[in-house]
C-alpha cells in the first residue's frame, strides 16, 4: 500500500512540473505591443515529454506565420470537396 502511495505521489510532482508557469512572463504575446518587439516562445519536440526548443521571432513575423496557416488551412479542406461545393 506505501509503495502504490508512493508511487501515486510520484506521478502526481511530475505532472505537476510539465505544466508549471513559465517564470519569466516578459515574453508573453501582447496585443497591444510594438511589431518589433522580440518574441520568443518554447515548443516541445513531437515525440518527446521534455525535450524542447526555443524561437525567437518579431510580433509581426508572428502574426505573418499565424496568418498563412490560416490560409493554408482553409485552401485545403476546400481542395479536398469532391463535389464541387463551397467551403
Amino acid at each position: 500500500m506505501l509503495r502504490l502511495a508512493v508511487i501515486a505521489f510520484s506521478a502526481a510532482l511530475v505532472a505537476g512540473a510539465a505544466v508549471a508557469a513559465p517564470a519569466n512572463r516578459s515574453d508573453i504575446e501582447r496585443s497591444n505591443d510594438s511589431p518589433d518587439k522580440v518574441i520568443c516562445k518554447r515548443f516541445v519536440k513531437t515525440g518527446s515529454l521534455v525535450d524542447s526548443y526555443r524561437t525567437c521571432k518579431t510580433r509581426a513575423e508572428w502574426n505573418r506565420d499565424r496568418e498563412n496557416v490560416r490560409q493554408l488551412s482553409t485552401s485545403e479542406s476546400c481542395a479536398n470537396r469532391a463535389n464541387g461545393e463551397g467551403c
